[in-house]
């Protein structure tokens, strides 16, 4: 049986591969994003294989996302999964060097997206007595890096949100999953240094870094289990990536 499917951030990246992978069960798809060309072109691409309702919107705006929820056609209204993906990293700056609106923008786009989300479609999850949320972390938010900071803090957040959420829907029949990507070379670096694309490029230099369509299969894995399983949490990285040293440093001449 098709489910309707919620993707946010869907117009690239993590979200664009999900839709793709969700297009081809043929599932309904709802393609929540900002960029109106970019989404309405993408979601052209898709209706040869799903039914899809393109949604233009700026998932920081609670009243906008409470309205556009609210307003979903009766064929979309009924969502089954939710992929919470949208987010992003501005700046590797160290944390007393920042721009306080980068963090705003993490904080807004990386958690509040999230909860609002979350908030409005749990509901009729709860009262069909079926559904999954799936929200897509980072491995950022169990491992610190220099520059990491308040990036970091935003997906420790969704992390131990779906852990809460396990915790709230005990007994309702509705699942809570969590996916913790490594290095996966989409618009994310692109995005985190505003469009430097050289230095996003030095990112996955001579390495073989995680794709968005890595991912997408394994959030697609996880949807597809049966009803019964709950999948956590899942953190993945590419073999070209792992833990880093413990960090010291040493006072040279003192």
């Amino acid at each position: 049986m098709s489910r309707t499917v919620f993707i946010s951030g869907a117009s690239s990246g993590f979200g664009a591969a999900c839709a793709r992978a969700f297009a081809r069960k043929g599932d309904r798809l709802v393609l929540a994003a900002r960029r109106a060309a970019r989404l309405d072109t993408f979601a052209e691409e898709l209706r040869d294989q799903a039914r899809v309702y393109p949604l233009v919107l700026d998932l920081r705006e609670r009243a906008a996302v409470e309205k556009a929820l609210a307003s979903l056609p009766a064929e979309f209204a009924e969502v089954d999964v939710l992929i919470n993906n949208a987010g992003l990293a501005l700046g590797l700056e160290p944390a007393h060097q920042t721009d306080l609106d980068d963090w705003d923008t993490m904080v807004d786009t990386n958690i509040k997206a999230l909860m609002y989300c979350t908030r409005l479609l749990l509901p009729g999850m709860v009262e069909r007595k079926r559904g999954h949320v799936i929200n897509v972390s980072s491995t950022a938010g169990d491992w610190p890096y220099p520059g990491g900071n308040v990036y970091g803090g935003t997906k420790a957040f969704v992390n131990q949100f779906t852990r809460n959420l396990r915790a709230d829907l005990l007994g309702t029949g509705v699942r809570a999953s969590c996916v913790a990507p490594g290095m996966a070379e989409t618009e994310f670096s692109q995005v985190r240094f505003k469009g430097d694309a050289a230095r996003a490029d030095q990112v996955y230099a001579d390495t073989r870094p995680l794709t968005a369509e890595d991912v997408a299969e394994i959030i697609l894995w996880i949807a597809d289990t049966p009803p019964h399983v709950n999948v956590n949490s899942l953190e993945v990285m590419s073999v070209d990536q792992a833990w880093g040293h413990l960090a010291v440093h040493r006072h040279r001449g003192s």
